[in-house]
């Protein structure tokens, strides 16, 4: 059992030295304890390069039944405990760098708060996480979700507006239908599609693809906010980014009589597995802070 909670430990804390940190022994016996499990099992289970672990196909197989083994045992320690224990272990949780800091980071520390025994590794980034190569036990996905295979819950919608800087639509003017933009200046979040961000419905339900001049490119929506509020151009994006920046008086919305797509928020846990006791805590504690209705559009 020790060499698989070593593979375990490896590949979600990410190095032998974080692992052997999570288990208290040093890095070398970790590496044995790894090197042991393959040999007994006969098959390489990590790739080892100077900059990375990296699974093999046989590692993560391996790997996705020997976690769900040890938090079906952790589960079932909790469950003979008291009633009154708390909740503990690990959680490997990923989302969106803004979204995070936003709207994340607070609820996250609220929990810890309630649960002191949980111990809790937030990974901020815009990019696609693999959840199972990388050792998550669950993830807030924004958007379209490309992995049928992973267990989906809706946590609540994100929905997206227009804005510019009262300076800017000074200089340029207030673009009064979609087909305007093509005068304007735009702001474009790199992680999603020209047509996808720019898009809108008329009130009588046709859909219009704005066309703006793009001048600056980003994979982050904060800095393409902080861009839009020094009247650099036009943005379209989230309110969860965006409604602060309104409210600040930062921003201005335009376009108000057309409607643009909105997404949902999801969380996401890997497939084939039960999800451990502290997981399914957390993801009730967001659906309760989050819902159809955020407290970052109070206000709008």
């Amino acid at each position: 059992m020790a060499n698989i909670e070593a593979l375990v430990a490896v590949v979600e804390a990410g190095t032998f030295s974080a692992a052997g940190d999570r288990l208290g022994v040093a890095k070398s016996v970790i590496s044995r304890r790894v090197s042991q499990l393959e040999q007994h099992l006969g098959s390489r289970l990590l790739n080892r390069t100077t900059r990375r672990l990296v699974l093999t196909d046989a590692g993560r197989h391996f790997y996705q039944r020997a976690a769900q083994i040890l938090a079906d045992l952790d589960d079932a320690e909790q469950d003979v405990a008291s009633e009154t224990a708390g909740l503990r272990g690990a959680l490997r949780l990923a989302a969106p760098l803004s979204f995070g800091l936003a709207h994340l980071s607070e609820a996250l520390t609220a929990f810890l708060e309630r649960h002191p025994a949980i111990e809790l590794y937030l990974d901020l980034n815009d990019r696609s996480i693999n959840l199972v190569e990388e050792g998550f036990d669950l993830a807030v996905r924004i958007g379209d979700l490309r992995d049928s295979t992973l267990i989906a819950r809706r946590l609540g919608t994100s929905r997206t507006v227009t804005c510019a800087s009262r300076a800017y639509l000074e200089r340029h003017g207030i673009p009064r239908h979609p087909d305007e933009l093509t005068r304007h200046i735009g702001l474009q979040y790199s992680n999603t599609s020209y047509r996808r961000q720019w898009q809108y419905e008329t009130p009588d339900g046709h859909t219009l693809h704005a066309q703006p001049q793009i001048r600056m490119r980003a994979n982050n929506g904060e800095a393409l906010a902080c861009a839009a509020a020094a009247g650099i151009g036009i943005t379209a994006g989230p309110t969860f980014i965006l409604a602060r920046y309104m409210e600040e008086g930062r921003l201005q919305r335009i376009l108000t009589d057309f409607g643009q797509p909105s997404t949902g928020i999801h969380v996401v846990t890997p497939p084939g597995r039960l999800v451990p006791r502290r997981v399914q805590a957390l993801i009730e504690y967001l659906a309760g802070r989050l819902g159809d209705r955020p407290c970052w559009e109070a206000n709008l």
